[in-house]
């Protein structure tokens, strides 16, 4: 890729050959212009000296050099002699100087002994060729005759090879010489000023040495561009544009300012023909004015080319340049279409739950966004490609490909987007209907539990409870499954094992229905004496269409042991059966779901971040964050793994009390809260990092990473959980208290329980008076009461297993309207006291930590300062 050499793919120059000759190959007058290693600026002083100086020329041409009356001549010293005649002899065209140059030596008033010094310093020093000596001899009488004899009987003495001849006169001068080619001095009427020439020798050459200067500048600069490789990267060529350019600029000045010179010089030659039109210029004025006419036409001619070759220079490096963006942004946009083709294989999984499926989407949607973005940005490229083609380019052949695959790469994505998203809203649509059909089986299981069987013996109430059933049903088109037929046809790319289930739990709660049909249409049909089988209670239910029916309300279910399992159970019992094992299955399946995602996530990302190899994939705000990043979810995953799910699983032949499992881990749960916690700061770097290589990496095999990391809303929903939890304890807690003759309900909402050690102290008149056991601490269970706060003693557990739970006796009730409380007590920081009548009686509490301390005494201080505002208000 050279700058004048073919372009690439092109074949063709790229700027014309005739153009570069002109430029770079200018002419040799110019290049060898003033080759003398003499110039008038260099010997001013001698010049002026003015012992001689040119003077017209010959009737043939011949320059003419007069060697005036010169008193200092015998002065001159032989180098400022020989430079003189050096400068003078190579002013005249090089054609002028072949004929000979005609020298005049005027020794008017001089002797003898200066005509032969000149004589012989001219013979033996002169440096050009000769073609006539004229020599003025002494006026002097005396001076004239020497000269004359003298010069016949040393004539040899001179060396002359061409004629030497001595006048009288400027008259007899006149017969070789027009006078009109010399001086006044020398009765010509040239005019004739030395310093004026000498000027004007000075601005000539300099102006010639501008050019010739200007000449190989621009050779230089023009060789340098022909010579120029075009780069590949956008930083360089904008540098090197950039660096041309102002080249370039400083060239089109200096051909400016050569210009301007030669002008004024054009000017100032031409003035006396300004000044007088009848003004006949000397031949040296008119080689003066056609060289600097010839120079300057030619810096003209040489100007437009360098324009021209520029322009072509220019526009190249322009191409260069713009080839550069497109290649980059070409390379950008490719990988960016290439990293969206392979993400789209990601959102290969359907879900495992309409949640899961829209969040799924909801991801889609947003890469949907991304990808239509670069798809316009690829469409953008391919018609800035097109308009770059269309303005010739040189990199046609390069661009047009490009500008094809772009366009092919784009539809393949977009078409890939478009099947993935009606893949997913067929799995979504297919979601929603199982959805649908498991809670509508859901319902009508719970129905089937929660007919009173009793009152069906009856005529009556068989008829009204097959009239309900009856009804049910009627909604079965819209709720239940189609026929497998029509499911596999609609949906065969996105069945998966939830299918499965969800139509096998609707095939088992349609033969329930049929079995109660037939045994309700059996009693309406035909009254027969009523059986006292054990039916559930429906109070133990809580109806909902979003909970599993099976969920107790008080932990009491009715149900009998393997082993005490009668042979033949009635259709109730075997209904009631089938709802408990169908919730258990739903709670136990869930849990291994939930472990096994967990596991999954770090397997799949956690540990890959200690993968050496993953090292490079991971960004710098990545790195070292792996604890940020998953939080605490390594110990969750522990929690559920070993304790939670093999705990559940005990429960598998007593769903009814599953409950317990719940209400025995609250407190483990609790590890939720720092995940919570973490979860801002997760979110943060996840937002940052999620389109990184190393999650798309590890995303083609597992979940994605950012639907198995617990949602935004968790730490409410784990809080309404651990309410939920905490007050169904409690609640258990208060129905175990005996002894107590009051309504509990009366003392307002239970806020806090849980076992202490307390000591009492009694003022009895002026003494406090301490139990006999002042040193041995009562354990005592209390529960605070939004009116009261309850003493009782926990007694034994009784019962056996499951069956297995406290009991309290009520030991004391303080009055909350009647209590104070002191924070510290004995500078023990466990121990806090309650007091009443006037620290009458004084209850010493510790408890078991000082945080259980700090809870208790900030909800009693809320339960004091609300009575109080309550007290204001009234």
């Amino acid at each position: 890729r050279y700058l004048f050499g073919p372009a690439e793919g092109a074949g063709n120059p790229v700027v014309d050959p005739t153009l570069i000759s002109v430029f770079l190959c200018l002419p040799d007058e110019i290049m060898q212009m003033d080759s003398s290693p003499l110039r008038a600026a260099d010997i001013k002083p001698d010049l002026k000296k003015q012992f001689a100086f040119l003077s017209g020329s010959g009737s043939n041409g011949s320059p003419i050099i007069v060697f005036p009356e010169c008193p200092a001549f015998g002065e001159i010293t032989e180098r400022q002699f020989h430079d003189v005649l050096t400068y003078l002899t190579s002013v005249p065209s090089l054609a002028s100087t072949g004929v000979g140059f005609i020298l005049v030596i005027d020794r008017r008033l001089d002797r003898w002994a200066a005509v032969r010094g000149a004589l012989l310093r001219i013979a033996g020093s002169f440096p050009g060729n000769l073609q006539l000596v004229l020599v003025l001899r002494p006026i002097n009488l005396l001076q004239r005759a020497l000269s004359d004899i003298l010069f016949k009987l040393n004539k040899d003495e001179f060396k002359m090879k061409v004629p030497v001849i001595m006048l009288s006169s400027v008259t007899e001068l006149h017969s070789y010489i027009n006078h009109s080619q010399l001086t006044q001095e020398l009765g010509g009427t040239r005019e004739y000023c030395h310093e004026k020439w000498i000027s004007h020798r000075i601005a000539l050459e300099d102006f010639a040495m501008m050019v010739k200067k200007t000449a190989q500048t621009l050779q230089i600069f023009g060789t340098e561009l022909a010579e120029t490789e075009l780069p590949n990267e956008i930083q360089d060529t904008t540098v090197l544009l950039s660096a041309h350019t102002s080249k370039k600029n400083k060239m089109k000045e200096d051909i400016l300012v050569a210009l301007g010179q030669g002008r004024r010089l054009l000017e100032s030659i031409n003035e006396p023909v300004v000044r007088d039109p009848d003004y006949n210029m000397s031949q040296e004025e008119l080689e003066n004015l056609a060289t600097v006419q010839r120079l300057l036409s030619q810096l003209d001619e040489t100007e437009t080319a360098f324009d021209e070759f520029w322009l072509r220079h220019q526009t190249k490096l322009e191409q260069c340049l713009q080839l550069c963006h497109f290649e980059n942004n070409h390379k950008e946009v490719r990988a960016l279409l290439d990293q969206m083709s392979e993400k789209l294989t990601t959102f290969c999984d359907v879900g495992i739950s309409p949640a899961h499926a829209d969040h799924i989407f909801s991801e889609l949607l947003a890469f949907e966004v991304k990808v239509c973005d670069t798809v316009e940005k690829a469409a953008a490229l391919c018609l800035e490609g097109d308009e770059l083609i269309q303005k010739s380019h040189y990199a046609e052949e390069s661009i047009r490909p490009k500008c094809t695959e772009l366009r092919e790469l784009s539809e393949s994505v977009s078409s890939n987007l478009k099947s993935r998203k009606d893949h997913l809203l067929k799995a979504k649509e297919l979601h929603h209907k199982l959805e649908t059909a498991s809670q509508w089986v859901d319902e009508g299981i719970y129905l089937l539990a929660s007919q009173p069987v009793d009152k069906c013996q009856s005529h009556e109430g068989a008829e009204l409870a097959l009239q309900e059933l009856e009804r049910y049903l009627e909604s079965a088109n819209q709720n239940q499954l189609s026929s497998l037929n029509v499911i596999w046809s609609e949906y065969d790319t996105v069945l998966n094992q939830h299918f499965r289930k969800i139509s096998q739990k609707q095939t088992s709660m349609q033969e329930m229905f049929d079995k109660r049909r037939m045994s309700l249409m059996k009693l309406a049909a035909k009254q027969t004496r009523p059986v006292q089988p054990v039916a559930p209670r429906p109070e133990a239910f809580i109806k909902s269409p979003l909970n599993s029916p099976g969920q107790s309300g008080n932990g009491h279910l009715h149900s009998r042991g393997n082993n005490s399992r009668q042979a033949s159970l009635s259709e109730e019992e075997e209904n009631l059966a089938v709802l408990r094992r169908h919730v258990m299955n739903e709670l136990l399946e869930t849990e291994r779901a939930y472990v096994e995602e967990l596991l999954c996530v770090l397997q799949g990302y956690a540990s890959e971040m200690d993968n050496p190899s993953m090292f490079p994939l991971i960004p710098g705000p990545l790195q070292n964050k792996k604890e940020i990043l998953f939080g605490n979810m390594p110990e969750i995953y522990r929690f559920h793994k070993r304790t939670f799910l093999m705990e559940l699983e005990q429960y598998t032949d007593c769903p009814q009390l599953v409950g317990r499992c719940f209400l025995e881990r609250m407190t483990d749960l609790q590890i939720y809260e720092k995940y919570c916690h973490n979860k801002p700061r997760s979110e943060s770097l996840w937002r940052q990092c999620s389109d990184c290589a190393f999650f798309q990496v590890n995303k083609r095999h597992l979940v994605p990473l950012s639907f198995v990391l617990i949602s935004e809303d968790l730490q409410e929903a784990l809080t309404s959980i651990v309410g939920i939890l905490k007050a169904v304890n409690d609640s258990m807690h208060l129905i175990a208290i005996t002894g107590y003759e009051g309504n509990l309900s009366e003392l307002g909402k239970l806020l806090m329980q849980g076992s202490f050690s307390v000591w009492t102290e009694h003022k009895k008149g002026h003494a406090k008076v301490k139990d006999l056991a002042r040193f041995k601490p009562m354990q005592r269970h209390l529960f605070l009461h939004e009116k009261a706060l309850l003493f009782c003693k926990r007694r034994e557990e009784n019962g056996e297993g499951y069956e297995k739970a406290p009991s309290y006796s009520f030991k004391q009730s303080l009055s909350m309207s009647a209590v104070g409380i002191t924070e510290n007590a004995k500078g023990d920081n466990k121990k806090f006291e309650v007091w009443c009548n006037s620290r009458e009686e004084v209850y010493i509490v510790q408890a078991p930590t000082a945080e259980v301390k700090t809870t208790w005494v900030n909800e009693i201080r809320k339960v004091l300062t609300t009575q109080l505002q309550a007290y204001r208000g009234t």
